[in-house]
């Protein structure tokens, strides 16, 4: 009787702590949340240089540097990057701006520019590589998903909903 008692509490305990972990995940992100990100991956160091400081400060508010990092792209890439993350509300003088915008273009420029299988990419591929928005990645994955395999770009330009005029000027990068 006193054993099950116990068991019952420890239970009861250990329900309690994991209610309040979700509850922790789910109200802060997994990002806020220090210990669990910790856990989740190993920071590699960022290269030391000019704007190494104010990257850390302006990009880990809300990121985790591995993933701020990971897209590697050219000048005007990191700039639209930097220019959605000020529009979502991220503090940054224009002074700091020029020296993410600069430290970012030099310590992780674009890589040869890869091509992207349209009936394998994934929607961060569509947004990254077509500069298309989420919305319109999504609808291509979503219609690949329901009527198959793309063929030719005529087949990916019936996608209801995607810029026709942004995979018109990057078509020499996908491949199907």
């Amino acid at each position: 009787m006193i054993s099950s008692r116990i068991y019952s509490r420890n239970s009861r305990i250990w329900r309690f702590a994991l209610i309040v972990l979700f509850a922790a995940v789910f109200a802060g992100g997994v990002q806020h949340c220090f210990w669990i990100r910790s856990f989740a991956s190993v920071d590699k160091p960022l290269p030391d240089g000019p704007g190494k400081a104010e990257t850390q400060k302006l990009c880990s508010r809300c990121h985790d540097l591995d993933k701020s990092v990971s897209l590697n792209q050219d000048r005007a890439g990191w700039q639209r990057t930097i220019e959605k993350m000020l529009a979502f509300g991220a503090k940054a003088t224009d002074q700091e701006f020029n020296a993410v915008l600069n430290y970012l273009s030099k310590n992780f420029p674009a890589d040869d520019v890869p091509k992207i299988n349209v009936n394998k990419a994934a929607a961060i591929e569509f947004e990254s590589g077509l500069s298309l928005r989420r919305s319109q990645a999504a609808a291509i994955i979503q219609y690949r998903e329901k009527n198959g395999p793309f063929k030719s770009i005529e087949d990916l330009e019936k996608v209801p909903g995607v810029d026709v005029e942004k995979i018109e000027a990057k078509k020499d990068r996908l491949i199907f």
